[in-house]
């Protein structure tokens, strides 16, 4: 990398992690992997069941060791930032760790909204914390926990970038965005809804104290320092450590007529508000009102995304292939996709049957023929009906953020992996009928990469003045609609 102050962004995916570097000279980002590591779930015999738990452990082994590397490439960093998928936490008491986390597709939860409803009615949750209903959002897993008697065990609940902040600096704290998905923050005072937590039985102390993005945490440890073979000074920085909210950071647009698609293994489809919108038709639309950094909302719902594609390419290729081979073949699938000239099925991208790991092919041919359609014949069918159903959900959900939150929209700004897919892209800007503007892939990090600059003092101004440091850096693919000439 160049000369200047550089910083360490660790951005933890639910399939994936990596650790990139990145500073900014004479307005423009510069960013570079040091690592990149798998993020693969492990299911435990537990009783009478297997539970689906996140590989913690190995994960932090895999960060740390991006870190070191990050450091002894670089050794002007000043600040380490983590980001991650949201809801999911682990529990310890007096700073220990008490057993592994559970994973949000673990099926668990179902007892956990059960015992929420009967407490707090869904009508009121939506008035005090503004999500959309999720099975697996962090009250409802909480309340699995108090019904399993594991929370009796526990002082102290942290989710996963502050767990991780947590082993890295002794300090405890909760990052405000990823704090606002957990359905115990009050959407408008954004702190711990102290009254909701006593209805539900969950302990007021339970979780650690809100801080917002850019905050700092606190140095390293003296141990990890020695590990990492860096000065102890060196300072980890909350960041929008839901890694939706660092995806937002990095949107390329800074007027208000944009929607953004945030496209990874889920999609998160919406847009930037400075206030929520608690009505009941939001609620009836399932529309969910999270945190952003600088304390905007992020006016969303989430639809399932490319998860649909990864466990295709999962059943057909067997428990053997690796990601290199999976995604070699998703390519040429894609290629495939984009020649299917048939019309394919549209189906509901965001019926729950589409959430638990599984035989997506199979589910997808089930949903069809309850609905009397044809099912895909193909391979690259299957792959052709994703997409289209996908984009289809995106088209539906932009037309009703646009509905309730009173925003015109004109554009949208893919980022995220799926940017990289120009099929899916193609399709969003026909089944839209708006112009989409693809890109930055590595949306996450470098949202990560700016809000630390930004605390270290490397950058200054406005979440907008950030977003033209990336407008200045990156190009966005364009597409423009199409006439869609075939029946769906």
């Amino acid at each position: 990398m160049s000369s200047g102050a550089a910083v360490a962004a660790v951005d933890l995916g639910a399939t994936s992690g990596r650790v990139v570097l990145g500073g900014v000279d004479d307005g423009r980002l510069r960013l570079r992997h040091v690592a990149r590591f798998p993020n693969q779930p492990v299911r435990l015999h537990e009783g009478n069941r297997a539970g689906l738990h996140w590989n913690i452990t190995e994960l932090f082994r895999s960060l740390s060791a991006g870190l070191a590397q990050a450091c002894r490439e670089e050794p002007d960093v000043v600040s380490i930032g983590v980001d991650s998928w949201a809801v999911d936490y682990a529990l310890l008491r007096g700073g220990r760790m008490l057993g592994v986390p559970y994973h949000y597709r673990d099926e668990r939860t179902a007892a956990g909204v059960e015992a929420v409803h009967a407490r707090v009615p869904a009508q009121e949750l939506y008035r005090r914390n503004g999500l959309q209903h999720l099975p697996f959002n962090t009250l409802f897993q909480v309340a699995a926990d108090r019904v399993s008697g594991d929370l009796d065990l526990a002082d102290r609940a942290l989710l996963i970038p502050d767990l991780i902040g947590y082993w890295l600096t002794g300090q405890q704290v909760t990052e405000a965005t990823n704090a606002s998905t957990t359905g115990l923050l009050d959407v408008r005072a954004r702190q711990w809804d102290a009254e909701l937590m006593d209805r539900l039985g969950v302990p007021r102390t339970l979780f650690a104290p809100v801080v917002p993005p850019g905050a700092g945490i606190g140095a390293l440890l003296p141990e990890v320092a020695h590990d990492l073979g860096v000065s102890q000074e060196l300072q980890v920085t909350a960041v929008g450590s839901h890694d939706t909210a660092s995806a937002v950071v990095a949107v390329p647009s800074t007027g208000d007529d944009s929607a953004f698609i945030s496209s990874g293994t889920w999609s998160l489809v919406g847009v930037e508000l400075d206030v929520p919108v608690l009505t009941p038709e939001s609620r009836a639309a399932n529309f969910t009102n999270e945190g952003g950094v600088d304390g905007r909302v992020r006016y969303l719902k989430n639809v399932s995304g490319l998860w649909l594609l990864s466990e295709s390419l999962r059943s057909w290729g067997g428990p053997g292939a690796t990601d290199a081979q999976r995604g070699t073949a998703l390519s040429a699938l894609i290629a495939e996709a984009a020649d299917v000239s048939r019309p394919v099925p549209v189906f509901d991208a965001t019926d729950d049957r589409f959430t638990a790991p599984g035989d997506m092919p199979a589910r997808i041919a089930d949903w069809c023929r309850e609905h009397d359609v044809e099912p895909p014949r193909t391979r690259a069918e299957v792959v052709r009906s994703i997409l289209e159903s996908l984009a289809a959900a995106y088209a539906t959900t932009i037309e009703q953020a646009e509905r309730l939150s009173g925003r015109s929209i004109r554009t949208v700004h893919v980022v995220g992996g799926g940017s990289q897919n120009t099929l899916l892209c193609q399709l969003t800007a026909d089944r839209t009928g708006r112009t989409v503007y693809a890109g930055p892939v590595e949306a996450t990090a470098i949202g990560n990469v700016l809000v630390q600059a930004r605390a270290a003092g490397i950058v200054s101004g406005s979440l907008e003045a950030l977003r033209a440091i990336v407008a200045a850096t990156f190009e966005p693919v364009r597409y423009e609609p199409r006439v869609l000439s075939t029946p769906v």
